[in-house]
């Protein structure tokens, strides 16, 4: 494919998931060959690095990218919705370390690039084509399978322990449906999960807006309360167990995953034509992964 980017510039102003701040993200179409570049217009020098793997320094909920005071995180959400709508150029300007979680999906992402148009480049852009089979296994057992396909597909299989969120599978067979299948799907954690996050200096900035609350264990009323005003939501009743917000589809948690697979595997630079299927997926075994698949693509290069 030829390579592509936005028709005209698009802004949004949102919290930060995890630093809770107000920021503003500009995405600006671009020249061929540079790729998705990040500028973080606060710094001193404004300094700008292409999205890609090597930048990578922590995966805790969500990917950080980071180059000396050069640091953004959650990036997964806007790089997924660029890729899948094939957009391989733009600069994203930003004025704090983190992109704005929106509602929690790729949706405004999608939403802005369909308004803004596409533009069609002269140059081809650069594709790693899957010519055998690929098993990678990360380092937590989550696994890997690459596949030769004359297009791009992607496949997931999440497998939780607990009363709610059991095993789960998404597949994209065509990007042509991102949009409508995945796009929307909401990132998501546990009520289990919300008083160690908040202990790590975390979701800052989460709320029932912007993620899928997923309620599997009982707690006392007392600490449901403490936890829902620490985070400026309505109180819930904890006797009540399951999704604390209502689903958009039946296995939105794994359609999420399968969104968060295409956002890092975005972080390789190039295009990828070929099917993933990953079981058990999250933000540090796909990036292991990536680098993975980054360095055999090197070894390929003339």
């Amino acid at each position: 494919m030829k390579q592509q980017t936005i028709g005209q510039p698009f802004r949004f102003e949102g919290k930060g998931l995890h630093t809770g701040l107000m920021i503003h993200a500009t995405f600006l179409p671009a020249e061929e060959n540079t790729g998705i570049r990040i500028c973080r217009v606060d710094l001193p020098g404004k300094p700008c690095h292409e999205a890609r793997n090597q930048y990578v320094t922590a995966t805790e909920r969500g990917t950080v990218l980071e180059n000396g005071e050069w640091k953004i995180s959650t990036v997964e959400h806007a790089l997924s919705a660029l890729y899948a709508m094939g957009i391989t150029n733009c600069l994203i300007e930003l004025d704090a370390p983190e992109m704005p979680i929106l509602n929690g999906s790729a949706a405004p992402f999608v939403d802005a690039i369909t308004k803004a148009g596409i533009v069609t480049q002269q140059a081809e852009a650069k594709t790693l084509v899957i010519t055998e089979r690929i098993e990678y296994t990360a380092q937590n057992g989550s696994k890997y399978i690459i596949e030769p396909c004359d297009h791009q597909q992607f496949a997931v299989e999440i497998s939780f322990p607990g009363q709610i969120l059991h095993d789960q599978v998404a597949q994209l067979t065509n990007l042509a449906d991102y949009p409508a299948e995945i796009a929307s799907a909401r990132t998501f954690c546990f009520v289990r999960e919300i008083a160690y996050l908040m202990s790590r200096g975390l979701i800052k900035g989460g709320d029932l807006e912007n993620a899928l609350v997923i309620y599997e264990y009982p707690i006392t009323q007392e600490a449901m309360d403490q936890l829902t005003d620490a985070l400026g939501q309505p109180r819930q009743d904890a006797t009540k167990l399951g999704y604390i917000s209502p689903l958009k589809f039946e296995n939105e948690p794994a359609r999420h995953k399968l969104l968060d697979i295409i956002g890092d595997f975005s972080l390789l630079g190039v295009r990828l034509q070929g099917k993933v299927s990953a079981y058990r997926p999250g933000h540090g075994p796909n990036t292991e992964c990536v680098r993975f698949l980054a360095e055999k693509f090197r070894q390929q290069e003339p």
